[in-house]
């Protein structure tokens, strides 16, 4: 997604050996910024390159968001920093599809 995002709030993290599963780039990795756009009791979720200027929706989003939604990016944040499940020896990309949404 490429629409503009100066004015919102954004969470710098690392991600794990994994990455994180984007829509248009696949899985990427290192140090990233998320950013979540509310949307009629959904969040939008995104990913960046930390210091780039395009962003790529996380696979899984958007999250719905029920009751206090402020530590809602927070959670997600954590989420997204829990290395995936490991196959044949490789870690898999982390994605927000079965995060819990409550």
């Amino acid at each position: 997604m490429t629409g503009s995002a100066e004015n919102e709030p954004r969470l710098p993290f690392t991600s794990t050996t994994g990455g994180v599963m984007t829509e248009e780039a696949g899985a990427v990795t290192g140090e990233l910024e998320l950013l979540c756009r509310p949307a009629a009791g959904y969040l939008h979720v995104e990913v960046r390159y930390a210091g780039a200027e395009e962003w790529y929706t996380v696979s899984g989003s958007p999250v719905r968001v029920r009751g206090n939604s402020d530590d809602t990016p927070g959670r997600i944040a954590r989420h997204l920093r829990t290395p995936g499940p490991v196959v044949d020896g490789n870690e898999r990309p982390v994605t927000l599809e079965g995060f819990d949404r409550t």
